[in-house]
């Protein structure tokens, strides 16, 4: 009722205004494209300011929407959970990736690390009502068989199970892994000898929508990249592509991103910048060391350009079959900029680590086969530029990324929106440009969590500016790290070194950068906010994590227990088979010591 009302609005709107494409002219069951890059910037992509060349998604861009104001979860498997199911990550089982979730919250239903049975996604919701279900990239919700995409309501899948993998062969990128773990319709599957991921990733999604082009079913394509999650890794012409032009230094690509963004109207004229400490001095940088700093960041530029470009190819495979004009593009990135990335990928524990994984992190060969590289926070702040911090911490630059829907047939076209929107919008913005009803209480006898998302069609169509009113909290955490938005407003509490461990108040749309902290100009909704995010925690079952945690540090250590207890469990299956021989062998030596 509340979607046919509101395209009934929308023929009013466009007839009396004649502004735009008319009501009819928009299609009734539209084919979804929804592509989501993996650890993107803020400012990564040209239409967002950026020097990166990203013509194919810049096009989407000029055919729809480009919100400014959308966030995200700060890291992968959360964003993932939101967004597939419109539903809280914590209330999905996902507060935290469970490469790094802390001890005292291991088996806590909040953080299963795997999405549970209480939700369902977007995927089964549309395929029981007639769509086509493909899935092609990463995954990283479960991986054993019941947790697949293939029975999470995809009908065709290609998908790597884990939190990443390399993108030219078919091997872990960290001694987490054993193997990298990829399924092709639910069964373990061999990636082919030509890889490299964003191209195959593309092909098949070719072919699994070629695979059903003579019947009438629309389809639903979830395009899941892995650029640029590290290893950071891109073919060559790419990288020749950015070749000196990153010479100048991350600073001075910080203050050009800002400019840029400025330029393109996704921030505001006057938006400042917090200076971070994790960026180096530029200048006391060895000319060598400069050289490699820069080729580190054209290889990323590269991974981002040919991501760009292996999406074209879809697009121009969808012009070619007619399907074009009857598909919506949502792209996304799960969250803000990675930036684990050693300041010297070359030093101790870097060769260390290079050698235990078979990588290699020469200037020469950086980005191609056998090479392993990352974003240093350095570059990360550019990445991420104008705002604050990137992935795994709750500032503007782990958690606001970009955000396009495009349609050729949508009313709007080349707008820009400053209408907050969050990852659990996604899912409920799908089911209306479909027409299929998101379940409350139940689905498919079982119960589930209700989404608590907004559709953003009223924002796309232009029927109105906000989806959420200027009191409309929305909570998130992550490891200990917070965050609430309320209107143009967030309060934000990160923890010690990144952060101070304090509680600050911005406004975020006049100041997306974070720079002046409002808590005691506007003390009772700063006050108001607190209240809102403890009510929150409390019903997400948030738990806190000890001081003592980090994120790196808990990787290693629930690696090594993962080692150690597969290594206890062999031992102790080894036991239980000898037992019977080592008895038997001690009964034979009593019987014929006592003969």
């Amino acid at each position: 009722m509340k979607t046919a009302l509101r395209w009934c609005l929308l023929v009013v709107t466009f007839v009396v205004t004649g502004q735009g494409a008319t009501a009819g002219e928009l299609p009734e069951r539209p084919n979804i494209v929804f592509i989501l890059a993996d650890d993107l910037g803020y400012s990564d992509l040209a239409s967002y300011g950026s020097e990166i060349s990203t013509p194919n998604i810049t096009a989407l861009a000029n055919q729809g929407i480009r919100f400014t104001n959308y966030h995200t979860a700060a890291n992968c498997a959360p964003a993932r959970a939101m967004l597939l199911t419109g539903v809280s990550n914590h209330k999905a089982g996902v507060g935290n990736i469970p490469e790094t979730v802390h001890v005292e919250a291991r088996g806590h239903v909040s953080y299963k690390g795997v999405l549970g049975r209480n939700v369902v996604t977007v995927a089964t919701l549309l395929q029981d009502s007639g769509y086509h279900t493909y899935l092609s990239g990463k995954w990283h919700l479960g991986q054993t068989p019941d947790l697949l995409p293939f029975r999470r309501g995809f009908e065709r899948t290609v998908a790597l199970a884990d939190s990443g993998a390399d993108n030219w062969q078919q091997r872990p990128y960290m001694p987490l892994y054993k193997k990298a773990s990829w399924y092709a319709d639910g069964e373990e599957f061999t990636l082919p000898e030509d890889f490299y991921s964003s191209r195959y990733l593309v092909d098949r999604m070719i072919e699994f929508i070629g695979g059903n082009a003579d019947d009438d079913q629309p389809f639903f394509a979830f395009l899941s990249f892995q650029a640029v999650h590290i290893p950071v890794q891109a073919p060559q012409e790419f990288i020749d592509h950015y070749k000196g032009v990153y010479d100048q230094g991350w600073a001075a690509l910080r203050t050009a991103r800002l400019k840029g963004a400025i330029e393109k109207g996704i921030v505001p004229a006057d938006t400042k910048m917090a200076p971070m400490s994790s960026t180096e001095d530029w200048d006391a940088q060895s000319a060598a060391e400069k050289r490699y700093q820069a080729k580190r960041m054209a290889v990323y530029a590269a991974m981002v350009e040919a991501m760009d470009h292996n999406i074209g190819r879809l697009i121009d495979h969808l012009k070619s079959t007619g399907e074009f004009d009857n598909t919506i593009f949502i792209f996304t990135s799960d969250n803000g900029t990675h930036s684990s990335g050693r300041h010297n990928q070359k030093d101790l524990i870097s060769r260390f680590t290079n050698g235990q994984m078979n990588y290699s992190s020469d200037y020469e060969t950086l980005g191609l086969k056998g090479s392993y590289n990352a974003l240093s926070r350095s570059f990360a702040s550019a990445s991420s530029s104008p705002l604050s911090l990137y992935k795994f911490y709750t500032g503007e630059g782990g958690m606001r990324v970009p955000l396009i829907i495009s349609g050729a047939n949508l009313p709007n076209q080349n707008k820009l929106s400053s209408a907050f929107s969050f990852a659990t919008d996604i899912t409920p913005t799908i089911l209306s440009l479909t027409g299929v009803r998101a379940p409350t209480g139940r689905y498919a006898g079982r119960p589930i969590e209700p989404m608590i998302g907004r559709d953003l069609m009223p924002v796309v169509t232009g029927i109105a500016d906000d989806v959420y009113g200027e009191n409309d909290p929305v909570g998130y955490e992550l490891a200990g790290h917070k965050a609430l938005f309320m209107g143009d407003h967030k309060i934000v509490k990160i923890r010690t070194p990144m952060g101070d461990g304090s509680w600050h108040l911005y406004d975020i749309v006049r100041d997306p950068g974070e720079t002046t902290d409002l808590s005691a100009q506007i003390p009772i909704r700063f006050q108001t906010m607190l209240n809102h995010y403890h009510t929150w925690a409390v019903e997400n079952g948030v738990i806190e994590v000890p001081d003592s945690y980090n994120y790196m540090r808990q990787i290693i250590l629930n690696s090594m227990q993962k080692r150690l207890s597969k290594g206890l469990v062999i031992f102790l299956l080894t036991l239980l088979i000898l037992a019977p021989f080592v008895v038997a062998w001690r009964l034979k030596k009593r019987g014929s010591g006592s003969s």
